[in-house]
Protein backbone atom coordinates (compact mmCIF):
# COMPACT_ATOMS: atom_id res chain seq x y z
CA UNK A 1 0.00 0.00 0.00
CA UNK A 2 3.26 2.46 0.94
CA UNK A 3 4.75 1.82 -2.34
CA UNK A 4 1.03 1.69 -4.15
CA UNK A 5 0.74 5.63 -2.33
CA UNK A 6 3.94 6.80 -3.15
CA UNK A 7 3.73 6.14 -7.06
CA UNK A 8 1.19 9.07 -7.78
CA UNK A 9 3.86 11.36 -5.77
CA UNK A 10 6.58 10.62 -7.68
CA UNK A 11 4.69 10.96 -11.08
CA UNK A 12 3.67 13.92 -10.09
CA UNK A 13 7.21 15.56 -9.37
CA UNK A 14 8.09 13.93 -13.05
CA UNK A 15 5.50 15.56 -14.48
CA UNK A 16 6.65 19.00 -12.80
CA UNK A 17 10.08 18.64 -14.26
CA UNK A 18 8.56 17.82 -17.74
CA UNK A 19 8.35 20.27 -20.04
CA UNK A 20 5.24 22.11 -21.31
CA UNK A 21 3.95 20.20 -23.97
CA UNK A 22 4.56 22.43 -27.68
CA UNK A 23 1.37 22.88 -29.67
CA UNK A 24 0.72 20.01 -32.21
CA UNK A 25 2.60 20.63 -35.49
CA UNK A 26 0.87 22.11 -38.30
CA UNK A 27 -0.12 19.92 -41.17
CA UNK A 28 1.82 21.06 -44.43
CA UNK A 29 1.03 24.19 -45.91
CA UNK A 30 0.18 24.62 -49.83
CA UNK A 31 1.76 28.05 -50.95
CA UNK A 32 -1.82 29.09 -51.60
CA UNK A 33 -2.95 28.29 -48.25
CA UNK A 34 0.33 30.44 -46.74
CA UNK A 35 -0.98 33.46 -48.89
CA UNK A 36 -4.08 33.47 -47.42
CA UNK A 37 -3.13 33.27 -43.89
CA UNK A 38 -0.07 35.78 -44.28
CA UNK A 39 -2.84 38.55 -45.20
CA UNK A 40 -5.12 37.61 -42.74
CA UNK A 41 -2.41 38.18 -40.55
CA UNK A 42 -1.66 41.64 -41.74
CA UNK A 43 -5.46 42.31 -41.76
CA UNK A 44 -5.78 41.51 -38.44
CA UNK A 45 -2.67 43.35 -37.27
CA UNK A 46 -4.66 46.12 -39.22
CA UNK A 47 -7.16 45.92 -36.31
CA UNK A 48 -4.74 45.51 -33.48
CA UNK A 49 -2.61 48.73 -34.39
CA UNK A 50 -5.06 50.82 -36.55
CA UNK A 51 -2.39 53.62 -35.55
CA UNK A 52 0.58 52.34 -36.59
CA UNK A 53 3.29 54.76 -37.63
CA UNK A 54 7.26 55.02 -37.63
CA UNK A 55 8.22 55.23 -34.44
CA UNK A 56 11.07 58.05 -35.57
CA UNK A 57 10.07 62.03 -34.61
CA UNK A 58 10.51 63.52 -37.92
CA UNK A 59 8.72 66.25 -39.99
CA UNK A 60 10.37 66.75 -42.92
CA UNK A 61 12.35 64.31 -45.32
CA UNK A 62 15.79 65.47 -44.27
CA UNK A 63 14.81 64.85 -40.81
CA UNK A 64 13.46 61.18 -41.50
CA UNK A 65 16.53 60.07 -42.88
CA UNK A 66 19.03 61.46 -40.41
CA UNK A 67 16.92 59.96 -37.54
CA UNK A 68 16.87 56.42 -39.33
CA UNK A 69 20.52 56.82 -40.12
CA UNK A 70 21.23 57.47 -36.83
CA UNK A 71 18.09 54.36 -35.40
CA UNK A 72 21.36 51.91 -36.19
CA UNK A 73 22.18 49.49 -33.17
CA UNK A 74 19.81 51.66 -31.31
CA UNK A 75 16.25 52.42 -30.14
CA UNK A 76 13.83 54.63 -31.52
CA UNK A 77 13.31 55.87 -28.29
CA UNK A 78 16.92 57.24 -27.81
CA UNK A 79 16.74 58.70 -31.21
CA UNK A 80 14.21 60.73 -30.56
CA UNK A 81 16.10 62.11 -27.52
CA UNK A 82 18.48 62.71 -29.21
CA UNK A 83 17.76 64.13 -32.42
CA UNK A 84 15.68 67.91 -30.99
CA UNK A 85 19.17 69.32 -30.12
CA UNK A 86 20.66 68.31 -33.51
CA UNK A 87 17.64 69.37 -35.76
CA UNK A 88 17.63 72.65 -34.08
CA UNK A 89 21.28 73.16 -34.72
CA UNK A 90 21.36 71.56 -38.07
CA UNK A 91 17.58 72.22 -39.85
CA UNK A 92 18.72 71.68 -43.33
CA UNK A 93 21.43 69.89 -45.16
CA UNK A 94 23.54 72.62 -45.65
CA UNK A 95 23.74 73.18 -41.88
CA UNK A 96 24.65 69.56 -41.26
CA UNK A 97 27.42 69.54 -43.92
CA UNK A 98 29.11 72.34 -42.45
CA UNK A 99 29.13 71.11 -38.39
CA UNK A 100 32.75 70.64 -36.97
CA UNK A 101 32.97 66.35 -36.58
CA UNK A 102 33.41 66.45 -33.17
CA UNK A 103 30.43 68.77 -32.15
CA UNK A 104 28.61 66.87 -34.16
CA UNK A 105 29.65 63.71 -32.35
CA UNK A 106 28.57 65.09 -29.04
CA UNK A 107 25.53 65.96 -30.57
CA UNK A 108 24.84 62.40 -31.30
CA UNK A 109 26.69 60.48 -28.73
CA UNK A 110 23.68 59.23 -26.67
CA UNK A 111 22.64 57.38 -29.95
CA UNK A 112 25.36 55.25 -30.60
CA UNK A 113 27.90 54.19 -32.70
CA UNK A 114 28.78 58.13 -32.81
CA UNK A 115 32.34 58.43 -34.86
CA UNK A 116 30.84 56.30 -37.60
CA UNK A 117 27.33 57.97 -37.58
CA UNK A 118 28.93 61.02 -37.56
CA UNK A 119 30.66 60.42 -41.01
CA UNK A 120 27.87 59.20 -42.24
CA UNK A 121 25.54 62.52 -41.80
CA UNK A 122 28.06 64.72 -42.68
CA UNK A 123 29.38 62.40 -46.09
CA UNK A 124 25.13 62.04 -46.99
CA UNK A 125 24.43 65.82 -45.92
CA UNK A 126 27.22 67.40 -48.43
CA UNK A 127 26.07 64.73 -50.55
CA UNK A 128 22.65 66.18 -50.81
CA UNK A 129 23.93 69.57 -50.74
CA UNK A 130 26.04 68.66 -53.80
CA UNK A 131 24.31 66.42 -55.62
CA UNK A 132 20.63 67.06 -55.00
CA UNK A 133 20.66 70.93 -54.62
CA UNK A 134 20.13 70.67 -51.06
CA UNK A 135 16.81 68.25 -51.29
CA UNK A 136 16.63 64.04 -50.25
CA UNK A 137 15.69 62.55 -53.13
CA UNK A 138 12.71 60.25 -53.39
CA UNK A 139 13.98 57.26 -55.71
CA UNK A 140 15.70 54.26 -54.54
CA UNK A 141 18.58 54.32 -56.79
CA UNK A 142 19.56 58.19 -55.54
CA UNK A 143 18.75 57.09 -52.09
CA UNK A 144 21.51 54.28 -51.89
CA UNK A 145 23.96 56.44 -52.97
CA UNK A 146 24.03 58.36 -50.35
CA UNK A 147 26.88 57.39 -47.57
CA UNK A 148 25.87 55.40 -44.51
CA UNK A 149 21.91 54.76 -46.63
CA UNK A 150 21.25 51.04 -47.12
CA UNK A 151 18.04 49.75 -48.78
CA UNK A 152 16.46 49.69 -45.02
CA UNK A 153 16.62 53.25 -44.70
CA UNK A 154 15.77 54.59 -48.27
CA UNK A 155 12.31 52.22 -48.23
CA UNK A 156 11.82 53.40 -44.33
CA UNK A 157 12.38 57.15 -46.07
CA UNK A 158 10.35 56.44 -49.50
CA UNK A 159 7.51 55.16 -47.43
CA UNK A 160 6.76 57.48 -44.84
CA UNK A 161 8.05 61.13 -46.71
CA UNK A 162 6.98 60.39 -50.49
CA UNK A 163 4.35 57.70 -50.24
CA UNK A 164 6.40 54.97 -52.00
CA UNK A 165 5.44 52.02 -51.36
CA UNK A 166 8.49 49.64 -49.73
CA UNK A 167 8.81 46.92 -47.06
CA UNK A 168 11.54 47.56 -44.06
CA UNK A 169 12.97 44.92 -43.21
CA UNK A 170 14.73 45.36 -39.44
CA UNK A 171 15.74 42.88 -37.08
CA UNK A 172 11.89 42.87 -35.80
CA UNK A 173 10.13 42.18 -39.45
CA UNK A 174 13.04 39.38 -40.28
CA UNK A 175 11.91 37.71 -37.04
CA UNK A 176 8.36 37.75 -37.49
CA UNK A 177 8.54 37.18 -41.08
CA UNK A 178 10.50 33.74 -40.51
CA UNK A 179 7.57 33.06 -37.23
CA UNK A 180 5.38 33.47 -39.35
CA UNK A 181 6.31 31.03 -42.01
CA UNK A 182 6.30 34.04 -44.76
CA UNK A 183 10.11 33.24 -45.60
CA UNK A 184 13.31 31.23 -44.09
CA UNK A 185 15.82 33.64 -45.42
CA UNK A 186 17.73 35.48 -42.83
CA UNK A 187 19.76 38.54 -45.32
CA UNK A 188 17.31 41.54 -45.66
CA UNK A 189 17.44 41.73 -49.17
CA UNK A 190 15.90 38.05 -49.84
CA UNK A 191 13.38 38.47 -46.98
CA UNK A 192 12.18 41.54 -48.50
CA UNK A 193 11.92 39.84 -52.36
CA UNK A 194 10.05 36.91 -50.28
CA UNK A 195 7.61 39.04 -48.75
CA UNK A 196 6.99 41.41 -51.95
CA UNK A 197 5.44 38.12 -53.54
CA UNK A 198 3.03 37.52 -50.87
CA UNK A 199 1.24 40.90 -50.44
CA UNK A 200 0.18 43.84 -52.92
CA UNK A 201 2.55 46.72 -53.60
CA UNK A 202 -0.07 49.22 -51.78
CA UNK A 203 0.58 47.46 -48.52
CA UNK A 204 4.14 47.32 -48.31
CA UNK A 205 4.60 50.14 -46.19
CA UNK A 206 1.69 49.41 -43.61
CA UNK A 207 2.40 45.59 -43.18
CA UNK A 208 6.26 47.09 -42.18
CA UNK A 209 4.60 49.42 -39.53
CA UNK A 210 2.20 46.61 -38.15
CA UNK A 211 5.03 43.72 -38.03
CA UNK A 212 7.37 45.76 -36.53
CA UNK A 213 4.91 47.19 -33.74
CA UNK A 214 4.08 43.64 -33.41
CA UNK A 215 7.72 42.27 -33.03
CA UNK A 216 7.80 45.39 -30.31
CA UNK A 217 5.11 44.85 -28.19
CA UNK A 218 4.46 40.94 -28.36
CA UNK A 219 6.36 39.06 -30.58
CA UNK A 220 10.01 39.58 -28.76
CA UNK A 221 13.08 37.97 -29.80
CA UNK A 222 13.80 35.94 -26.98
CA UNK A 223 10.14 35.82 -24.82
CA UNK A 224 7.16 36.32 -27.06
CA UNK A 225 4.07 36.88 -25.08
CA UNK A 226 2.13 33.87 -27.08
CA UNK A 227 -0.79 33.81 -24.18
CA UNK A 228 -1.16 37.38 -25.08
CA UNK A 229 -0.84 37.12 -29.05
CA UNK A 230 -4.19 38.53 -31.06
CA UNK A 231 -3.17 36.51 -33.97
CA UNK A 232 -1.70 33.12 -32.25
CA UNK A 233 -4.64 31.11 -33.89
CA UNK A 234 -2.38 32.27 -37.29
CA UNK A 235 0.90 31.38 -36.24
CA UNK A 236 3.11 28.73 -36.60
CA UNK A 237 5.14 29.46 -34.27
CA UNK A 238 2.91 29.45 -31.54
CA UNK A 239 4.49 27.80 -28.13
CA UNK A 240 7.62 29.44 -28.62
CA UNK A 241 7.06 31.68 -26.00
CA UNK A 242 5.16 32.07 -22.72
CA UNK A 243 1.34 30.39 -23.48
CA UNK A 244 -0.29 31.06 -20.28
CA UNK A 245 -2.35 34.49 -20.71
CA UNK A 246 -1.46 36.25 -17.10
CA UNK A 247 2.08 35.79 -17.46
CA UNK A 248 2.13 36.84 -21.22
CA UNK A 249 0.33 40.01 -20.52
CA UNK A 250 3.15 40.75 -17.95
CA UNK A 251 5.58 40.71 -21.01
CA UNK A 252 3.83 43.22 -23.56
CA UNK A 253 5.83 46.31 -24.12
CA UNK A 254 4.80 50.33 -24.93
CA UNK A 255 1.15 50.93 -24.88
CA UNK A 256 0.00 47.26 -24.56
CA UNK A 257 1.90 46.95 -21.36
CA UNK A 258 0.43 50.44 -20.38
CA UNK A 259 4.29 52.36 -20.41
CA UNK A 260 5.40 54.96 -22.39
CA UNK A 261 5.68 54.40 -26.59
CA UNK A 262 8.65 55.62 -28.23
CA UNK A 263 8.20 59.00 -29.62
CA UNK A 264 8.22 62.18 -28.19
CA UNK A 265 5.69 63.31 -30.62
CA UNK A 266 3.45 60.57 -31.28
CA UNK A 267 0.74 60.88 -33.70
CA UNK A 268 -2.74 62.56 -32.20
CA UNK A 269 -4.56 58.66 -32.86
CA UNK A 270 -1.77 57.03 -30.60
CA UNK A 271 -3.19 55.44 -27.77
CA UNK A 272 -0.79 55.20 -25.07
CA UNK A 273 1.92 58.32 -23.58
CA UNK A 274 4.46 60.16 -25.11
CA UNK A 275 8.17 59.41 -24.16
CA UNK A 276 10.19 61.62 -21.99
CA UNK A 277 12.87 63.90 -23.16
CA UNK A 278 16.22 62.57 -22.78
CA UNK A 279 16.80 64.79 -19.59
CA UNK A 280 14.18 63.79 -17.83
CA UNK A 281 14.75 60.33 -18.01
Amino acid sequence: MKAAAAAPKSAKAAAAKTPAAKAPARKPESRAAMIRRARRINRELAEVYPYAHPELDFTNPFELLVATVLSAQTTDLRVNQTTPALFALCPTPEDMAAMDPERLEELIRPAGFFRAKTKSLLGLSAALRDRFGGEVPGRLEDLVSLPGVGRKTANVVLGNAFGVPGITVDTHFGRLARRFGWTTQEDPEKVEADVAEIFPKSEWTMLSHRVVFHGRRVCHSRKPACGACPIAPLCPSYGEGETDPEKAKKLLKYEMGGQPGQRLRPPADYPGRPAAPLAAR
